[in-house]
């Protein structure tokens, strides 16, 4: 018997992700939790993991082209904006949340690294290659799904790179 709730049960933000990861070939199951999910430190809780393994989706607006930049980090690092400016080719800046849900559809907390309105550019922290499995964000600020590294860059499509802020 499976015991996974149906993904039908799932509210529409997080049904989005759980059909884009099945249109990608990703087996995993997006799993709303009782708790928020919202920071990285509040994932790790309710799912029972660590901070690190959190890649936390930080958005931020491409001054010049205004394309949503989505940043997938460690959650216990902190992001080094100028290095993500250099990667991009242009200067960025924080992002609002009307910013964020306009380009994305999700709001902020619950960015996922797929099922985007308008594809963004992905950058993902070369630190979340050194773990063996990760949580992103799927949707919700309660929302999550587990993948590993690997399956993240097969998913997004998106740059590995040092982001890390020294």
């Amino acid at each position: 018997m499976n015991d996974e709730a149906p993904t039908a049960a799932l509210p529409p933000a997080a049904q989005r992700v759980q059909n884009a990861l099945a249109a990608r070939g990703h087996q995993g199951r997006v799993r709303v939790m009782p708790a928020s999910t919202r920071t990285s430190a509040e994932a790790a809780a309710a799912i029972g993991c660590t901070v690190a393994q959190i890649a936390k989706s930080i958005v931020f607006r491409a001054k010049t082209s205004q394309r949503a930049v989505l940043v997938m980090a460690s959650g216990v690092n902190r992001i080094d904006e100028k290095k993500v400016a250099a990667l991009v080719g242009e200067s960025i800046g924080k992002a609002d949340a009307e910013f964020v849900r306009g380009r994305t559809g999700f709001v902020i907390g619950g960015v996922p690294p797929v099922g985007h309105e308008t594809p963004p550019i992905v950058l993902i922290d070369r630190d979340l290659l050194t773990l063996g499995n990760i949580w992103a964000a799927a949707g919700t600020p309660h929302a999550v799904f587990a993948l590993t590294p690997d399956d993240l860059v097969a998913l997004t499509k998106g740059q590995v790179a040092d982001i890390r802020a020294a």
